[in-house]
């Protein structure tokens, strides 16, 4: 049996909202690379509504990865974003497979939408790239300035503004179902 289930978050998961924060900022810190913060209560919501994918330790009943989903422009573009791997649970490829189970549920409940997400780790570079998405040039992402404002808790944010939001440190990738991909890894529902 399997150690981990994926599964889109509800309301049992939302209790792991704070862990979720902490950990998130640990991570970042230890890593010194900008990434957006969110409070308790943003994430909190993303659990609890649903808007959360989430891989919880089937033996120790604990919050293991987590990441969540944001949609911009009515549906015209999503990111999942907050990729997270708790501590002990790093090195199993749990990332690769909570990313494409995201992957695979957005793509479902959005089938036209354009998949994008902004990142400074080589990891998950090459996980988005196993999964079809393909480095493009910031203006290839949404123009929604709620995006681009949702940056400011970021290390980073005032190269970003410097830069008018057309590039930053990190790179942009983007999945456009309309173009043809190498094949896509789907993870089965537990």
């Amino acid at each position: 049996m399997d150690q981990y289930i994926l599964k889109i978050s509800g309301h049992d998961e939302a209790e792991f909202a704070k862990e979720i924060c902490e950990e998130m900022a640990v991570s970042a810190q230890k890593r010194g690379t900008g990434i957006a913060r969110r409070s308790v209560d943003y994430i909190y919501k993303k659990l609890e509504s649903g808007q959360a994918f989430v891989a919880i330790d089937r033996h120790a009943l604990q919050i293991a990865g987590f990441c969540y989903i944001e949609i911009w422009n009515d549906g015209a573009y999503i990111a999942n974003s907050g990729l997270l791997i708790f501590p002990n649970h790093r090195g199993k490829g749990l990332a690769s497979r909570l990313k494409a189970f995201a992957f695979q549920k957005s793509t479902e409940t959005f089938p036209d939408a354009k998949l994008f997400g902004l990142t400074t780790s080589a990891a998950v570079m090459e996980i988005n790239s196993d999964l079809g998405y393909r480095p493009v040039p910031y203006d290839r992402l949404t123009n929604d300035k709620a995006f681009w404002n949702d940056c400011r808790s970021c290390v980073n944010f005032n190269v970003l503004q410097n830069k008018q939001c057309r590039n930053c440190l990190c790179t942009a990738m983007l999945y456009d179902p309309n173009k043809k991909h190498k094949s896509i890894k789907k993870e089965e529902t537990s």
